[in-house]
């Protein structure tokens, strides 16, 4: 089992045939992925030859891909002006998943289309500005490494492209279920809460590591959810205890003001819901390797 993202995955790339669009499928189908697709409407009726003899064909619009393949996720390698587009022509052929890897999309367009995909109702949408979702040794969406970690019983969900690979290599000798990086900008449409509710009902997932960052409040609200509604052990990290006041930390949503939405206070947080939070990444994973360590095999 796994969340959002498993064997029966089918997975096309609105920008294939880009260079990272390339790069990164070539990455995906060395993983095993089941690319089906290719988008785009100047290169419609082409295919395209990756290493290890897979041919990938390329359709004009997302409703061809999907007709011709049955598609249920796409991967948007798509720059950033023409994100908005490409987001709603997604959720316009009601595919289930669409992964947003591009960053620097304005955050006016990022309204826009999260809007319009929760109007439809069809389409969850992952990201902008992410590293996607790995469900290790079964399918791979975005750009997150696939050899760092094998498949187990640990759920992530996290703001921090780097600190999802990183907490997946400190934690590879227990595999996970599944890996979603969320994107930090201001407006995402996958929240934490989202992959804790989903962690939560999936059987393979026995522990959650939960990675945020300065700024906002979705750490907070994620640590009343986990109080209200998680059974299973979390473990958390928050990024940018030694960040400045009032400075934006890399992420468009690291934005701290006051005491609002400083690591310490969403440590206390999350804290107060019984997660145990680490200082740094390798302490957070040595948090959850006590916890795997007492768990039944």
């Amino acid at each position: 089992m796994a969340i959002f993202l498993d064997e029966n995955s089918k997975v096309i790339v609105q920008g294939m045939t880009g260079s990272e669009g390339m790069k990164h499928t070539t990455r995906m189908l060395a993983s095993g992925t089941q690319i089906v697709g290719g988008v785009n409407p100047r290169k419609a009726g082409t295919s395209v030859d990756f290493p290890g003899g897979e041919t990938v064909p390329v359709f004009g619009t997302v409703q061809e891909a999907i007709d011709a393949t049955g598609a249920n996720v796409s991967v948007i390698f798509v720059p950033a002006a023409f994100t908005k587009a490409a987001v709603i022509e997604a959720v316009d052929a009601q595919i289930p998943l669409a992964v947003v890897i591009t960053e620097g999309v304005a955050v006016r367009d990022t309204a826009e289309f999260y809007n319009y995909a929760k109007d439809k109702g069809t389409t969850r949408l992952i990201g902008p500005n992410c590293p996607g979702l790995i469900s290790p040794g079964t399918s791979n969406a975005g750009i997150i490494p696939a050899d760092i970690s094998g498949p187990g019983r640990i759920g992530l969900v996290s703001k921090s492209g780097t600190l999802t690979y990183q907490m997946m290599f400190e934690l590879r000798d227990f595999g996970f279920s599944t890996a979603v990086g969320i994107g930090g900008d201001p407006i995402i449409g996958t929240t934490h809460i989202d992959c804790l509710e989903a962690f939560e009902a999936d059987p393979a997932t026995v522990a959650i590591v939960m990675i945020g960052e300065i700024g906002g409040d979705a750490e907070e609200r994620a640590a009343a959810y986990i109080k209200d509604n998680v059974t299973k052990p979390v473990v958390g990290y928050v990024a940018g205890f030694t960040a400045p006041e009032g400075k934006t930390m890399g992420h468009a949503g690291a934005i701290v003001s006051g005491s609002s939405g400083t690591a310490q206070a969403k440590k206390e947080a999350l804290e107060a819901a019984g997660v145990k939070v680490g200082k740094t990444p390798s302490e957070t994973a040595a948090l959850m390797r006590e916890i795997m360590a007492g768990l039944p095999s």
